[in-house]
């Protein structure tokens, strides 16, 4: 059986790293010296005042936080998991074969929470309770881990919140975050400043095709096409190799450019750009989001014949509308991720144009598409490919600035119709 690092692609620079502090991980703990050990306290360079006399050199050893940084689908809570299951392996290893291990990879063990942004944000109160609960003694005996995914959603005051636990951190509880960078807009300085930075690369091709041969038992031709478009993105790439829906959508998307005939036809492709990226959001969350209701009103009494449960069903109107918050919240950010996974293949296509304009030695992106790019590449110049291409990712950081997607998209269509 692979061990648990085993899917975390192209980073074996980082996967030493990790193998080298889950080692000395449980070192510690054979030793018996979680509780006083100065590597699990030191965390980022000190120095001056906030430099402690128990400070270590923090390339080394084991730390009790960490940043993995990297671009989508690099794998940064992949590599987050992977290191909670070798803090829990009874080897310190990552053996993949113990019960921590799989039940760390499973997520059902109880030393170990993820923490998942179903919405737009990760709120104060939610990272309060967090901390709290991260505070108590490991009931497995080894750490606390907990994965914050997305960390770059943390508020303010639940950044704060989470600072004053890195800062003064229980003696075997461990902080996992995970964000596209260290920059201050993602992650504060403050915390960055505490935590070891882990940095991931965009897998190449032939590695996530390799994955998903191995792994997946894709068709060797299909796996590499999926790696190529997916432009090194694991996850997006099992669901073109494995989803005609999926290859659907990305095969409207390259079909844009060829739509934009005047301003009419910009709008028009803006319109089904969105009413794409909202069915594709509405279809990943309505399960769920009936589950949910589901177990919510079962659990408030619902269908009960008894005396008082018509009553108690009156007064969990405030409980259901809280969840129905939490539900729009979520299908907000389920129908960005959409919107950008689209906008990221359109960009594709651009800079397939200009790298032919330019006759620059590299593959395209988009190889089913690459007549279409070649058109395009005779039809403007590098100047206008490249403004449209600049176009594109001026569209995916309005969106992520939080300007209305319909605003930004057809702004986008326009500046892509005049070049």
């Amino acid at each position: 059986m692979p061990d648990v690092f085993a899917d975390l692609v192209g980073q074996d620079e980082a996967v030493a790293e990790l193998r080298r502090a889950a080692a000395a991980a449980a070192a510690v703990l054979r030793a018996g010296a979680a509780d006083r050990e100065p590597a699990l306290i030191a965390a980022g360079p000190a120095s001056g005042a906030d430099a402690a006399p128990g400070d270590v050199d923090p390339s080394t050893g084991m730390t009790h936080a960490w940043i993995f940084t990297g671009p989508p689908g690099s794998g940064r809570s992949v590599a987050a998991r992977a290191f909670a299951a070798a803090l829990q392996c009874a080897y310190g290893t990552g053996c993949g074969e113990c019960p921590g291990c799989h039940t760390t990879m499973g997520g059902t063990h109880a030393d170990v929470r993820m923490v998942v942004p179903e919405g737009l944000s990760i709120g104060v109160g939610e990272m309060r309770a967090l901390v709290l609960r991260a505070a108590s003694t490991p009931s497995g005996g080894r750490w606390q881990v907990v994965v914050i995914e997305d960390a770059d959603r943390l508020t303010e005051a639940a950044g704060n919140a989470l600072l004053k636990a890195i800062e003064e951190p229980p003696p075997r509880t461990v902080f996992l975050l995970c964000a596209p960078s260290t920059h201050p807009d993602d992650v504060s300085v403050t915390i960055r400043s505490r935590c070891r930075v882990v940095p991931l690369r965009q897998p190449p091709a032939a590695a996530v095709a390799e994955v998903l041969v191995r792994r997946d038992g894709i068709a060797p031709d299909v796996a590499q096409w999926a790696a190529a478009a997916a432009q090194g993105h694991v996850g997006r790439a099992r669901r073109l190799a494995r989803d005609p829906e999926a290859r659907k959508r990305r095969e409207a998307v390259l079909a844009v450019p060829r739509r934009l005939t005047g301003v009419g036809a910009a709008f028009d492709a803006a319109s089904a750009l969105i009413e794409a990226a909202e069915a594709e959001a509405e279809a990943s969350v309505a399960e769920s989001d009936t589950a949910e209701r589901a177990a919510l009103e079962t659990a408030l009494g619902a269908g009960g014949t008894g005396r008082g449960a018509a009553g108690a069903m009156r007064g969990a109107a405030g409980q259901l509308k809280e969840l129905e918050k939490r539900q729009k919240s979520r299908a907000t950010r389920a129908q960005r991720d959409a919107l950008d996974r689209a906008l990221v293949d359109l960009a594709g296509f651009y800079r397939d144009a200009l790298t032919m304009t330019l006759r620059a030695p590299v593959a395209p992106v988009h190889t089913d598409t690459a007549a279409l790019a070649g058109a395009g590449a005779q039809k403007w110049d590098a100047e206008g490919s490249l403004r449209r291409l600049e176009a594109v990712l001026a569209c995916r950081a309005a969106i992520e600035a939080n300007v209305k997607p319909r605003i930004a998209v057809e702004a986008m269509m326009l500046a892509l119709w005049k070049g």
